[in-house]
């Protein structure tokens, strides 16, 4: 029993000193201390033996057993420590590098334009209403003085999803949902996305609009063009001006297109004006009678203007930009250029 005692040691610490990972280890372990290793199998020699030979041998078997295992643990240690090494050395920092800079974000075009126009007309005791982007035919149009054969319909290019529902082709019906349910005096703006089936460098089938809503005692397109006045000089410098040019609009009565002198030339004519000193930037004007009549609210006692801004116009032409669809590319060259 001694002698294959003293082989099997001999043999334990040649396989010991191949020991270099956790997976020798593991078949370390699994050949020599596991439930059938060799080690252990030891014990199953004894029944060789006599009476009284048993008693010495198993002690044997046990001191060469202890021994094994305390070299298995000091194994198991020293692994344990070159692991942890070897991940130290994997996640060390060199703090004389230099740091990775990381790129500073910054708002998109449309949203600085949108916020822009927000706060100036919150400056002006305006509240924000978002409407339903899925609109039904009633409030996109009927309400608006727009019945189902008036041909105003086909301008608007309107995406249906049924005879009754359809993308909104414009945030005017949020102007409605308001008057139905508050009673003048009345300053609302109705911020949002619009849908309509129209595709090329100034015109996409989604963009951004802003409907702004004035009803009360006394309202005049005076009144529009003041408040109108100061927009435009937050957007595009204090020097700039507004005229308004007789228009059509079903919801209004009358309307008007407004224009801004053009902030590039001065008004002395430019590409970016077309010569004309003028830039057309939004349509708007007195809210028809009819539309208010059909909200409950007494033409003869209330009125009020409305207007709706483009917001990529006014993104393209505040920044320069002469294709819509960079708007929309997520380009990070492009976007990187705009910050508040």
């Amino acid at each position: 029993m001694q002698n294959l005692i003293d082989q099997m040691a001999k043999k334990v610490d040649e396989d010991l000193a191949k020991v270099s990972s956790n997976e020798t280890l593991a078949e370390f372990w699994q050949t020599y201390l596991s439930k059938n290793g060799q080690v252990t199998g030891l014990m199953k020699q004894l029944r060789n033996l006599s009476a009284d030979e048993r008693p010495k041998a198993g002690k044997v078997i046990n001191e060469f057993k202890a021994k094994v295992q305390a070299q298995y643990d000091q194994a198991a240690l020293r692994m344990k420590q070159l692991e942890l090494a070897q991940r130290n050395a994997a996640e060390a920092v060199d703090i004389t590098l230099p740091a990775k800079m990381r790129p500073q974000g910054a708002l998109h075009p449309i949203t600085l334009v949108k916020n822009q126009v927000i706060d100036v007309f919150a400056g002006m005791g305006f509240e924000i209403f978002e409407g339903p982007e899925i609109e039904d035919d009633d409030h996109n149009f009927t309400r608006l003085n727009i019945p189902k054969d008036h041909p105003a319909r086909d301008m608007q290019d309107t995406f249906y999803i049924t005879d009754e529902y359809l993308l909104r082709t414009q945030t005017s019906g949020g102007q409605i949902r308001v008057m139905d349910s508050k009673k003048p005096p009345i300053k609302v703006l109705s911020p949002g996305r619009v849908f309509r089936a129209d595709s090329d460098a100034t015109h996409s089938p989604m963009f951004h609009q802003m409907e702004g809503l004035v009803v009360d005692k006394g309202i005049t397109l005076c009144d529009l063009q003041g408040m109108l006045d100061c927009l435009v000089k937050e957007l595009f410098g204090s020097s700039v001006r507004t005229r308004l040019r007789p228009s059509y609009f079903p919801f209004t009565e009358p309307s008007v297109e407004v224009d801004v002198s053009c902030f590039e030339c001065g008004g002395t004519g430019c590409s970016l004006c077309k010569g004309t000193g003028w830039i057309e930037i939004l349509g708007s004007g007195v809210v028809n009678q009819n539309v208010l009549r059909g909200c409950g609210i007494a033409p003869e006692v209330y009125s009020g203007f409305a207007f709706g801004i483009g917001i990529e116009r006014i993104a393209m032409l505040k920044y320069g930009i002469n294709n819509m669809g960079l708007l929309f590319e997520n380009d990070l060259r492009f976007l990187k250029q705009f910050s508040e």
